[in-house]
């Protein structure tokens, strides 16, 4: 009696487990809200509007206002909660139970022979001695008297790729790594300071087995080469009748005044203003 009861309970337990329901996109993220129609304008919300008013004013983005204490409507409307987004594809390779039961075997696809190579210059030959000159007598020929050329002409004519060698490596080399135990020990600092002082030294040994001559001493005709005989200029010519004309307006009472007062001003030139620096004073 108790052997018949477990039957049951066993066939139960290795009964197979129905797959758990998967939930949509649509189920879990709930499409927004659908636009606004009339029918849903009520007195005194955001978007009610005089005159004639039309279901496509509230699908117009730059004019539905949003509702206060509300989500902002959306001008597209979005299928249901029925409707699934993406897509789902079951498995019909039978899983890993027949991955383990048979081994799938690869069968080569039937190779289709190749096309040989038509061999034109034949066709060509064969129609000139037939006496075909035109296009159209040509086609027709061809299409009567088809050559081509062999397999081994074939290969021959054909360009074959190039030789590679067999350790030949395809692809971009890889960067070298950086390394950050030189850039944390400021080891290419290190360097180039050795290297300026390297080259310092030899620049100092350079300069020391140089030769240095004696002081050179110019002769007498390097001198003449180098003399510039000096040039008297003329006074620039006055007429007679103005040469003894003097002043006719002395604003200053003596000389030393005058002098003092172009001394002043030439101290003064970089402080003012103006073309001739006699204007006003350039700082505060």
């Amino acid at each position: 009696m108790a052997e018949a009861e477990a039957a049951p309970q066993k066939a139960k337990r290795w009964k197979k487990k129905k797959p758990p329901v998967r939930r949509t996109v649509s189920q879990i993220c709930p499409p927004p809200r659908r636009p606004l129609t009339v029918a849903d304008i009520r007195p005194g919300m955001e978007n009610e509007r005089l005159g004639v008013v039309r279901d496509s004013m509230f699908q117009n983005p730059l004019i539905v206002k949003a509702e206060l204490g509300k989500p902002r409507e959306r001008s597209c409307s979005l299928p249901g909660i029925d409707f699934n987004y993406g897509l789902y594809i079951r498995g019909t390779d039978g899983g890993v139970p027949a991955a383990l039961g048979h081994w799938n075997v690869f069968k080569q696809q039937p190779t289709c022979p190749t096309e040989l190579t038509r061999n034109y210059i034949a066709m060509n030959r064969g129609a000139v001695k037939a006496g075909l000159v035109t296009t159209r007598e040509n086609l027709l020929y061809r299409r009567l008297n088809d050559i081509r050329i062999s397999d081994q002409e074939d290969r021959r004519t054909r360009k074959e790729p190039p030789a590679l060698p067999p350790d030949m490596t395809f692809g971009v080399m890889q960067r070298p790594s950086t390394p950050f135990f030189d850039l944390l020990q400021h080891r290419y600092q290190q360097l180039w300071v050795q290297e300026q002082k390297a080259t310092q030294t030899a620049i100092k040994l350079e300069k020391k087995h140089k030769v240095i001559l004696g002081k050179l001493y110019e002769t007498r005709s390097c001198q003449l080469r180098k003399y510039k005989p000096p040039v008297k200029l003329d006074a620039l010519w006055h007429m007679p009748h103005f040469q003894k004309v003097g002043p006719h307006l002395h604003t200053f009472p003596t000389e030393a005044d005058r002098e003092r007062a172009l001394k002043a001003h030439q101290e003064e030139c970089a402080v003012r203003q103006g073309t001739l620096r006699m204007g006003n004073y350039t700082h505060p």
